[in-house]
Parts: C-alpha cells; sequence; structure tokens
C-alpha cells in the first residue's frame, strides 16, 4: 500500500510586475493571502504545524525564521507560499488537491496583486543574507543543525517535495530505497528542469537550482521513528519524524517546480516504479555533486544522463506493469524523446520576448 504528499513552493509578481521576493516582500504581504485561506479541521494530525505556528493550514509562508536571543520567532523573511497536500493511498488524489490548492491560492492572491509565476531559482539574485545579522542564539542553532547553515541556499531556491511511502515497511528497506533515489537522482531530477535563469539573464545551462544546491542539500531525506536508525551525513539521508505521520516517508527534495502537474505524476509514478524494482543495484548516502553539475548543465542532451533516465524509466515500467499509475509515465517518455525541458521553453520565450518578467507572466498556463 502507497501513500503520496506533494509539497510545491510558488514563487510570485507582486502588482508592479516585480518578482517578489525578501528584498521587496515582507511576511504580512504573503500571510494577509494565507489568512484568506480556508483551514480544514480534518488534516491534522497528518500536517505539521511546527513550533513557530506559521504552518497552520495547507498553505504557508516558507522563508527564514529569525529568533530573538531565545526559541522566540521575531520575524521571518519571506521567499513564497509552500501547498502542502494531505497524504493520499493514490498519486491522482494528491495531484487533484495540489490542482484545487493552487487554484485557491491563485485565486486569492490576485486579489491582493500577486500572480503566481514558475521560478526554480530566484532569477535576480543567487545571495541571501540575513539582515540583521544572525545573533548568538540563531548561530548556536545553526552550529548544532548542519543543514540548516544552508539557508543561503533555500532561500533563493523552489521546488517540491514529492513525498512516497509503503505501508508497514521495515526501516532498513526504506532507508535502502531512499539510498537508490540518491544514487539516481542525477537521472530523474532533468524532468523537471525549470530554472534557467541567474542574476537577471540566462545561465549556461538548464538548471542553476541543481547545480547549486546538490551535495550541500539532501536529494532524498528518509523519515525515521528512532535514534539509532539515522545515518551520519552532510548533507542527511535519514532525519527523526516530527510526528507519527511522518515515520517512514521518503522525500525527493531534488527536483524543480514544475507549472504542469502532470510531471508530478509521472515524477511520483517514477519514484514508485523505482521503489518497487529489484533490477537497480545503484545506491548513495550522499548525492553525486559533479554528476548533479553535469546534468544541470545538459540534461538529457549528455548521453550518460539520457541514457542512464532511460535506463530507470524502463524499470519503472517493468515494475508497475500491472499497475494503472504506469499511465502516469507518458509526459516523462515525451520530455526524453524529445530531450526538451521546461528549460528550453522557458529559455526560446526569453530569447523572444527578451524580458524574464514577461516570460514568467507566461507560465502557468497562460
Amino acid at each position: 500500500m502507497f501513500f503520496f504528499g506533494i509539497e510545491h513552493e510558488v514563487a510570485f509578481l507582486n502588482h508592479e510586475g516585480k518578482f517578489a521576493d525578501f528584498s521587496c516582500t515582507k511576511f504580512a504581504d504573503f500571510q494577509q493571502i494565507v489568512d484568506k485561506l480556508p483551514l480544514y479541521p480534518n488534516d491534522y494530525p497528518q500536517l505539521r504545524v511546527g513550533d513557530a505556528g506559521i504552518k497552520k493550514k495547507r498553505w504557508y509562508i516558507e522563508g527564514f525564521e529569525r529568533f530573538a536571543d531565545s526559541e522566540e520567532v521575531i520575524d521571518c523573511l519571506a521567499k513564497g507560499i509552500e501547498i502542502r497536500t494531505t497524504i493520499h493511498s493514490t498519486i491522482q488524489g494528491a495531484i487533484d488537491e495540489l490542482t484545487a490548492s493552487f487554484s485557491l491560492l491563485r485565486e486569492v492572491a490576485a486579489s491582493f496583486g500577486f500572480s503566481p509565476v514558475l521560478v526554480s531559482f530566484n532569477p535576480y539574485t543567487g545571495i541571501f543574507e540575513p539582515q540583521p545579522p544572525l545573533n548568538d542564539f540563531e548561530i548556536r542553532q545553526f552550529q548544532a543543525y548542519p543543514d540548516e547553515q544552508t539557508a543561503h541556499i533555500y532561500m533563493v531556491s523552489y521546488g517540491p517535495d514529492l513525498n512516497i511511502s509503503i505501508a508497514d515497511l521495515p526501516s532498513g528497506d526504506v532507508i535502502d530505497i531512499g539510498k537508490k533515489l540518491t544514487y539516481y537522482s542525477p537521472f530523474i531530477v532533468p524532468f523537471s528542469y525549470s530554472s534557467p535563469f541567474y542574476n537577471g539573464g540566462l545561465w549556461k545551462g538548464l538548471s542553476v537550482r541543481t547545480f547549486i544546491r546538490t551535495g550541500k542539500r539532501s536529494a532524498t531525506l528518509v523519515f525515521v521513528e528512532k535514534q539509532e536508525q539515522l545515518i551520519k551525513s552532510v548533507p542527511s539521508l535519514t532525519k527523526i519524524a516530527r510526528i507519527p505521520a511522518e515515520v517512514g516517508r521518503i522525500e525527493f527534495k531534488a527536483c524543480d517546480s514544475c507549472d504542469d502537474f502532470s510531471i508530478y505524476a509521472g515524477l511520483l509514478a517514477l519514484l514508485k516504479g523505482l521503489a518497487l524494482d529489484e533490477t537497480l543495484e545503484g545506491r548513495a548516502i550522499i548525492p553525486d555533486a559533479a554528476l548533479h553539475q553535469i546534468s544541470a548543465q545538459a540534461g538529457f542532451e549528455n548521453e550518460d544522463i539520457f541514457l542512464n533516465a532511460h535506463k530507470i524509466l524502463q524499470a519503472a515500467e517493468v515494475a508497475l506493469r500491472n499497475d494503472p499509475d504506469i499511465a502516469f509515465l507518458a509526459p516523462l517518455k515525451v520530455i526524453l524523446e524529445h530531450r526538451k525541458t521546461k528549460s528550453h521553453q522557458l529559455i526560446e520565450m526569453f530569447e523572444n520576448l527578451g524580458s524574464i518578467e514577461e516570460t514568467l507572466k507566461r507560465t502557468y498556463g497562460r
């Protein structure tokens, strides 16, 4: 029995048509949108609220929390709004909920002058420096949690968590799937590439997000129940579950954002197929940064990336043989056949329009 969930980060243009990031957008600007969105009491306890109370709904502000010289959160520097789905027993259920939640977010955001745009890396700045500088308490917090030291990456990058779990699977088997997905990640992620912009212009490849984050941030994160199940690594492969619903969850974190949610359905089916597959032998505790960088620059135009992507797609198809979810792989097959990603479309639009904002305005089906 499989379970699925999606966390999808949304970036916005503001009423002036400017990219709405931490440089020009306050927490309150996004919070007024979240305040108007519904609360579903039945979502709990499967959705985590967190200590700061920011994550009360299916939508919440993604950002960098600032602390007083204690556990008290005094501010949050905002980068966008994250949508998270509840846990579903079908891929279609997760996609339907994400689609409905996105539609509602888009409608409410428009009433405050914000419109969603597809971005996987901040197109104007690659630098995030908290102002004022971190205090002593915050510095101690960062030193205690190595993954938290990469805020300068996550505050300028946007991407989904594609969550999958299998009922009653022993923790050793769950961790093994996590290692497998980490190993094959450079061949999975190009299906999602959508970050060709950097510092106000075109980058030298297809996914600056993948190029910068891999090796420093996890490709896959496996939530375990007990301390002794943790594997020590930087970036982390394993993490202690914060609520019972997280135990046994595998989060695939390496993809770029997609504005066509059928790609997410395809990726979840691919992850499911790879979890079921018994033929692929590659395993890794930490992602191969060099291979991800090759993948980020060339995507499927690199023969090694292309052939391995073909191999894992085939393995997933074989593993899913009589499963109706096999149909979700169709969009991935088209991308692979043409060796063209969303980044190729964005580059072409930018070359025609000469403007990043005008290009972004044409994402999300506009």
